[in-house]
């Protein structure tokens, strides 16, 4: 009998990627896929604890399916991802009804694993044992990656994918839980990779639309594959890659500032398709606090990669992270990271305010600064981001850009008849976000704006021919 399945994404975009595979190699199996739990055979959550906000979600949607589980018990419920991994027995503590718990290095099992549930073999806790009490090469087989041939069914969009270069991380900044729950840092062969982007590229050319292609990492730009005669890193693979028939943008994050080699930025200045766009998380400007996150640079030297990247790839666009108030931050260390603000001029920023994450060395420390003083300093640093993104946004008002139109804005309405323009959304080559009026037919191709307005996240533009 088919089974249906819904599945629920928290988190970041290799949770978005795990999603997606996940859901292709189950409906290779005959499931089929639908868009609410009530009407599920088997309800995944996947999940991410980067954030506490992350975890109670998940846990507040496993408490309204309890009576749901109750009246059908058939169902089967499973919970996969980071917080699977991290939390393990205990989710079953919490929520006795769940089925399934699944880290990420296990996803290649999740299909037996149903299978066993359904057959009245379960609850399955299926995670990878601790990193610490492994071997490297145990805990890399450990983490096993999990690459199932993409159905066009699961995917978002024909005219954008993600594609995982690299699994894991070795950077263990003190706040992170992610290199306990993701495994080590392993560079996949580019072969692999670029086996997977050509097929991806002959699925955008048999659905009529251009194709962006980002390269995902927890550390993108620390790839690198050993093969015999050579070392292939972030900046060969962009090589590689880019020729590619189908192929219109390559992007890649999140990148690390360490990582940031000339080599990479001559890449992204001389290949075309390769967007003129680097995420380069700060998180702080205060070198005594990114002493304490085990960062691994200064500020100074922080500065140093923002001057290289400006004179090797003019009009780049930059964007960050930032973490207030982590423990120890001082009134004076957060004005040194709004000194970087202000000075680095990025795009945008995603900020966020400091909690311990349970199983990392911070979370051993006093959270010192109180919840108040974190909220003022969060809101003092998006207003001056805010501002400063509005201010570069208007500088281009009167140009025309180009961007890939992605999808409807979230303000558009259904049009009343095919062809009728609605709110279009879509991204500059330097990822600016532009929206315009034009029929849907304009999603998943390029299309040319002349910007009449902007805000601080968003130009507004009308369609031109040029």
């Amino acid at each position: 009998m088919t089974r249906r399945l819904y599945i629920e994404t928290l988190g970041c975009q290799m949770n978005a990627l795990d999603s997606e595979l996940v859901t292709s190699e189950l409906l290779e199996r005959g499931y089929t896929l639908v868009h609410s739990p009530r009407a599920a055979d088997v309800i995944l959550f996947n999940t991410c604890s980067v954030r506490q906000h992350a975890e109670d979600k998940v846990y507040s949607a496993l408490g309204r399916l309890k009576h749901v589980k109750e009246r059908s018990p058939r169902k089967i419920v499973g919970v996969l991802g980071c917080m699977a991994q991290k939390d393990g027995q205990s989710i079953l503590k919490r929520a006795p009804h769940v089925d399934l718990v699944v880290g990420p290095g296990q996803l290649g099992r999740l299909a037996e694993l149903l299978d066993a549930v359904a057959a009245g073999a379960g609850p399955r806790i299926e995670i990878s044992p601790p990193r610490a009490n492994s071997t490297r090469a145990e805990a890399k087989a450990a983490f096993a990656s999990f690459d199932p041939p993409r159905a066009t069914a699961a995917r978002p969009a024909a005219h954008q994918a993600m594609v995982r270069i690299l699994l894991g991380c070795d950077k263990f900044c003190t706040y992170c839980i992610v290199p306990s729950v993701r495994g080590p840092e392993q560079s996949r062969p580019p072969a692999e990779i670029e086996a997977e982007v050509r097929h991806l590229a002959q699925q955008a050319l048999q659905c009529g639309v251009c194709l962006e292609v980002t390269l995902l990492g927890q550390t993108v730009n620390s790839y690198r594959h050993r093969e015999p005669g050579r070392t292939w890193r972030l900046a060969d693979l962009l090589a590689r890659l880019h020729p590619i028939e189908g192929l219109t943008r390559l992007k890649f994050v999140t990148n690390h500032p360490h990582h940031v080699t000339d080599d990479l930025l001559a890449a992204v200045r001389d290949l075309p398709k390769v967007s003129p766009y680097l995420h380069v998380p700060a998180q702080s400007g205060a070198d005594a606090v990114l002493a304490r996150m085990k960062r691994g640079y200064t500020s100074g030297q922080y500065r140093e990669m923002l001057d290289r990247i400006r004179a090797t790839v003019p009009g780049a666009a930059v964007t960050s992270d930032f973490i207030v108030g982590f423990c120890g931050e001082t009134e004076n260390d957060f004005e040194r990271t709004m000194d970087l603000a202000r000075d680095a001029r990025f795009k945008n920023s995603f900020i966020f305010k400091y909690s311990p994450r349970p199983g990392t060395p911070a979370a051993q420390w006093d959270d010192d600064v109180p919840e108040p003083v974190k909220r003022r300093r969060n809101n003092d640093l998006l207003a001056l981001q805010n501002a400063i993104g509005e201010e570069d946004n208007r500088r281009c008002v009167g140009q025309t850009v180009e961007i890939l139109v992605e999808g409807p804005s979230k303000m558009a309405r259904t049009p009343a008849s095919p062809g009728e323009p609605i709110q279009l959304v879509g991204r500059t080559t330097c990822d600016r976000i532009v929206v315009f009026d034009g029929p849907p037919e304009r999603i998943g191709q390029l299309a040319h704006v002349k910007i009449e307005n902007a805000s601080a996240l968003t130009l507004f533009g009308r369609e031109t021919d040029t």
